[in-house]
Parts: structure tokens; sequence; C-alpha cells
């Protein structure tokens, strides 16, 4: 699939895993089976948001994206519908998991276009010379 040596590929394999373990959470399924990630190649989204990792591209990617969203009035506004939640159902009556699930929707179909086609460029920019 992709151009890679066995060297590559464990320590692709391994950051995989890792990260895999780092996301467990109540609501998410268990870990898969080592033994059966072992063998298989990585995807080509996995390999990129590795080396986006490494370089320390992807932490530089994040505090743009904040900044962006800051100026624009993103973050004040996802402020405002967690309040509005909050204060519909009571607050006593909320929690994080429900707040997340109503907001998050909300929060993805309102990022600007524009700061969405930044991010974008800024990511193929860091791809390009790497050449997959």
């Amino acid at each position: 699939m992709f151009k890679c040596s066995e060297k590559e590929r464990k320590k692709i394999c391994s950051t995989v895993l890792r990260e895999k373990r780092m996301k467990a959470s109540v609501k998410r399924p268990p870990t898969p089976d080592p033994e059966f990630e072992r063998d298989r190649e990585p995807t080509l989204k996995e390999i990129v948001n590795i080396r986006l990792t490494e370089s320390g591209e992807r932490e530089r990617l994040q505090e743009l994206l904040r900044e962006r969203l800051i100026e624009c009035g993103w973050k004040d506004e996802m402020k405002a519908l967690c309040r509005e939640f909050a204060r519909k159902k009571g607050s006593n009556n909320v929690t994080v998991d429900e707040l997340v699930a109503v907001i998050t929707p909300k929060g993805r179909a309102s990022v600007p276009d524009s700061v969405k086609a930044e991010m974008l460029q800024r990511i193929q920019k860091f791809l390009t010379p790497t050449a997959l």
C-alpha cells in the first residue's frame, strides 16, 4: 500500500496503538487486539497524523486554529450555545457528555470556511515536501 521500511512500519504501528490506547473512554469500544493490528499496514491518515505529531507541526496548527477561532468569534458563539443549553435543561441536570453531543455538530458546522481553507492549505504545504 505505502512504501515504508520495516523499521518505519513498526514505529508507525506502535505509535498508532499507543494513540488508540490513550483515547480510551467510557463510550469508546475496547482497543483492538495488538496482534491483529501489528499485521496491518498503517492508513494514509495515520501516517500523516504521526508525521504531523513528530515534527511538532500538529501543535503549531492547533494553536493557529485556536487563534483563528477566537478572532472570528467562534469560541464566544460556542460558549453562548453551551450556556443556553445549560439554562434550558437546568445547570444541575446537564452532563459533559450531553453537552458535547449537542454542541459538537453545531460547532463543526459553524467553523468559517476561510479558517478551514487556511488550515487545509497549511497541512498541504507541510505534506508537499515530505512526499508520503
